[in-house]
């Protein structure tokens, strides 16, 4: 047998062997967190909630190849639907679970809102107009006191149960972020593959092809601001039930552009990448914290030594959650 033939006969054994790896490193920290100090825990939950953000805006950016830069706004729409639902503010104190569904049901709304004027925008100009829609929506936040409690936000949250089973220890969270992060993945990777899917693809490589193919690039586009808003707002409500509190301050443009961070550092349009993508912009600062006066240079530089070494991600697109199975199970 010659070199190339032993090569190509070593590369699908030690694919498999890394899907193994990353398989086994995953059920491994998934066993190991419930018995992790309470600390460890809420910063896993804030790496799950930051993947299920960028599962949300994979959407936009990574299966349509549309730049949002106002993402943030949705996530806020669904923390201020818990927090408004959920406490003396308005004195409803509806289930948890009712919530979810009215959360979800606004984000859409809001998503379908938002697209509606930027239809006919790409680029530059439609980040420009997201980045806006983002900020009039936390300017809102911050002035309505009435409603939402300006500055202050809204503190004393109802605790979060479903079927009277009560979720308020960092590690009901958990289990509860875990699940919604696997069926939300489930449903990104499931469309990605649908007709729909082929309709985004196809307008993020050439509008105007779609469009002479017989696409209806209105509708589709639509669907795509519709689903990611309402992912993210199922993750505000999780992030206000967990916190019992909301304020403006979680809802800023850096809040954006950090997801964002995630999705092109992981690797756009890949389940997986994102996951990487917010290891390292989540877990890093953490591990790195006893060096508060260099880590965010440290992050910095990291950034742009992987954007150059790994122009298409960490995880490329063509590696995603189907090829990791394939892998896994010898197809």
């Amino acid at each position: 047998m010659s070199v190339a033939e032993s090569l190509a006969a070593a590369r699908p054994r030690s694919s498999r062997a890394v899907a193994f790896l990353v398989f086994a490193v995953a059920i491994a920290l998934i066993a190991a967190t419930p018995f992790l100090p309470n600390y460890y825990i809420r910063v896993i939950d804030s790496l799950l909630i930051y993947i299920l953000l960028g599962i949300g805006l994979n959407i936009v950016i990574g299966y349509t190849g549309l730049l949002d830069l106002g993402f943030v706004a949705f996530y806020a729409v669904g923390a201020y639907s818990y927090a408004l639902l959920a406490s003396p503010q308005l004195d409803l104190h509806l289930p948890f679970l009712v919530i979810l569904l009215v959360a979800a049901s606004l984000g859409a709304i809001t998503g379908i809102l938002l697209g509606i004027p930027v239809l006919r925008l790409r680029g530059d100009y439609l980040a420009i107009v997201t980045l806006g829609f983002g900020e009039i929506v936390r300017i809102i936040i911050n002035n309505v006191d009435w409603l939402t409690g300006g500055p202050k936000g809204i503190a004393r949250l109802d605790k979060a149960s479903i079927l009277g089973i009560q979720i308020a220890r960092p590690v009901d969270f958990f289990w509860l972020l875990l699940v919604v992060v696997l069926l939300a993945g489930l449903v990104a990777w499931r469309l990605e593959r649908s007709i729909l899917g082929k309709a985004w693809a196809a307008i993020r490589e050439d509008q105007d092809a779609a469009r002479g193919i017989g696409i209806n690039t209105t509708n589709a586009k639509l669907a795509a601001f519709a689903t990611s808003a309402t992912i993210g707002s199922i993750a505000g409500a999780i992030f206000a039930a967990s916190q019992r509190f909301v304020s403006p301050e979680s809802f800023t443009l850096q809040e954006s552009v950090l997801i964002v961070l995630m999705i092109v550092i992981g690797g756009i349009g890949n389940i997986l990448g994102i996951v990487a993508g917010a290891a390292i912009l989540i877990l890093l600062p953490e591990v790195l914290r006893e060096f508060a006066e260099w880590r965010i240079l440290f992050l910095g530089l990291l950034m742009i030594f992987l954007i150059i070494v790994r122009p298409a991600g960490i995880v490329p697109r063509s590696f995603g959650p189907d090829k990791l199975i394939r892998r896994l199970f010898g197809k």
